[in-house]
């Protein structure tokens, strides 16, 4: 095994770098899944995002020399990925919804919502949104469970006169909501609130919900690879079946919803289960590029009738 002095000698490009961490992670037979799908794609993203470069960009900066301070970085970030196994947006700091960057750390689930894609396929829709309401009439937003903050951030920002209610049980989670709050300059916009889903909100309504809980069954907690694990377990645990957290949202979601609005609800696999348990709710599905069931639509009235 190369020491770090080794590495940092013998590899001076940024291509010398990718070819070494996608033979490092291919050996290391890393698990991927937090805004990559493969070796090359996770190396491309550590090394691009530690050195500050467009993480879409990889072919401008190949075969640029780096100095010596950075080929130090890349490759201590090499070997902590590989042997700590922790997400590299753990080891970066941040992540990145449809480009929008967000901090990160330990005390959140790394942001890969289906729903930062939605809001972007919806709100920037010349033609206008399929089913979400128009963002010049949302007044009021709510981010359930919301984490990071991220989906609260890009709700204040395709909402411009909204108020937006970003709850989370997490303390800690809340605490890396506000740095993302703060520096996309929302704070105007966002209130965070600690509790446990609806608890905190005292008859509060909106006009638009949405919300990505926890969602991961037990059975698909027990083999988790390393990477996942590093997450904090209550981001993921959604009960036996994983929708322990989706029936309490469905439960009480009528009674925080204005007429004309509606919730925006991501899930797991639970489809046919939720379909057979709530027969009187008439579910849309809403497609996005890795699935066509895992994000539904329920309008106010939907409950109504």
């Amino acid at each position: 095994m190369m020491s770090l002095d080794d590495i940092t000698r013998e590899l001076a490009t940024l291509r010398d770098y990718w070819r070494y961490a996608i033979s490092r992670f291919n050996a290391a037979d890393l698990s991927y899944g937090h805004g990559t799908l493969t070796a090359a794609d996770d190396a491309a993203f550590l090394l691009l995002d530690s050195l500050d470069l467009p993480i879409d960009r990889l072919d401008p900066f190949l075969d640029a020399r780096l100095l010596p301070a950075e080929r130090r970085l890349l490759a201590e970030r090499i070997e902590a990925r590989v042997t700590t196994r922790k997400p590299s947006a753990y080891l970066t700091g941040r992540s990145y919804i449809q480009g929008v960057r967000f901090h990160v750390d330990e005390r959140v689930i790394v942001p890969r919502s289906h729903l930062g894609e939605l809001l972007f396929t919806e709100y920037l829709n010349p033609e206008g949104s399929s089913v979400l309401p128009d963002p010049t009439t949302v007044e009021s937003a709510l981010d359930l469970c919301t984490g990071s903050g991220c989906l609260a951030v890009l709700a204040a920002k395709f909402l411009p006169l909204a108020k937006v209610d970003a709850v989370d049980l997490s303390p800690e989670a809340l605490e890396v909501a506000k740095i993302n709050v703060t520096a996309h300059e929302v704070e105007g916009q966002v209130r965070l609130v600690q509790g446990d889903l609806f608890a905190p909100l005292k008859g509060r309504t909106y006009d638009l919900i949405i919300t990505n809980p926890p969602y991961v069954d037990h059975a698909a907690l027990s083999g988790y690879p390393a990477e996942f694990q590093a997450e904090p377990v209550m981001a993921h645990d959604g009960g036996e079946d994983g929708l322990d957290l989706v029936r309490q949202i469905l439960d009480q979601a009528a009674d925080h919803l204005n007429p004309g609005g509606g919730i925006l609800c991501e899930i797991g696999s639970g489809r046919e289960i939720l379909e057979e348990e709530y027969p009187h709710l008439d579910f849309v599905w809403l497609e996005t590029a890795e699935s066509q069931d895992a994000v539904f639509w329920l309008a106010t009235e939907a409950f109504d009738a």
